[in-house]
């Protein structure tokens, strides 16, 4: 319990890390709202290491710090959102043998940008933003594919703690 507990603070850390790094660049190939979203390595890994409720911590409490280190409300409404359909969606895909880590982590990217798409209409209240999900979802398998490469050799080098 006690390594596992030290994973969490670690992949936690080195979350917030990341996240500080990717706020210094303020769009990711020009297109408004797009990131890399390097931080969601480490709760992808922690999904493979320690499984879900993990990802999940580690996710909450890296937006939640982040938000109120770096960002606003606005951004940690954002961030939860798409966090958590994120992780609902790779914890569902992790269980079909079929996907690999890139295709969970591909189908998670497009999971984050529906999710902030989702918090965006709610909180403009302004359904026309439904225009920007073909956007969305191709920079998602974008983005999702270079996490997940990531997130594959992470796990190549880490030992399983299941």
């Amino acid at each position: 319990m006690k390594s596992k507990t030290a994973y969490l603070g670690m992949f936690t850390a080195l979350a917030m890390i990341l996240s500080y790094v990717e706020s210094l660049f303020p769009a990711f190939y020009g297109i408004p709202g797009v990131k890399l979203g390097l931080a969601n390595s480490m709760s992808l890994v922690i999904l493979y290491l320690i499984g879900a409720p993990g990802a999940w911590c580690v996710s909450i409490v890296r937006v939640v710090l982040t938000g109120f280190l770096f960002g606003n409300l606005f951004s940690i409404a954002y961030s939860l959102a798409g966090a958590m359909v994120s992780l609902t969606v790779m914890a569902l895909m992790k269980k079909n043998p079929a996907f690999s880590v890139v295709g969970v982590s591909m189908m998670g990217g497009m999971g984050h940008n529906f999710g902030q798409l989702l918090i965006a209409i709610l909180l403009v209240e302004n359904l026309n933003l439904v225009y920007y999900l073909p956007v969305l979802l191709l920079s998602g398998l974008v983005t999702g594919l270079v996490v997940g490469l990531l997130s594959a050799e992470i796990l190549k080098r880490l030992p399983d703690m299941n």
